[in-house]
């Protein structure tokens, strides 16, 4: 079993940044794929960013491609997200999730079954 515990989230104006950590615990496997996730109220739940352990490949929803960057710490087994030029529309729960084996093509479809219990974050204009 896989533990993920985020952290980071918090309130921002337009146009800052936050760090969100997700620490990874309990049976690791040296090919995993990690997921952020982001859901706000009303709206169904979207993937932001993947990043495949293996190799370091990343992968970025469109909304978020050059503001949001994905990265892993194997020493701290930690994946962070950084979120740069933050919109009000990035408001939303955001949530770390894992899945074991490689990201493929439907990184945002793995069906992750390992999931952190998510951090607040609140942009405002």
């Amino acid at each position: 079993r896989v533990q993920l515990v985020e952290s980071g989230g918090g309130s921002v104006q337009a146009g800052g940044s936050l760090r969100l950590s997700c620490v990874v615990s309990g049976d690791t496997y040296s090919t995993m794929c990690f997921g952020w996730f982001r859901q706000a109220p009303g709206q169904e739940r979207e993937g932001v960013a993947a990043i495949y352990s293996l190799d370091g490949s990343t992968y970025y929803a469109d909304s978020v491609k050059g503001r949001f960057t994905i990265s892993q710490d194997n020493a701290n087994n930690t994946v962070y997200l950084q979120m740069n030029s933050l919109k009000a529309e990035d408001t939303a729960m955001y949530s770390c999730a894992a899945h074991v084996g490689d990201c493929g093509g439907s990184y945002w479809d793995l069906g992750y079954p390992y999931w952190g219990q998510g951090t607040q974050v609140t942009v405002s204009s």
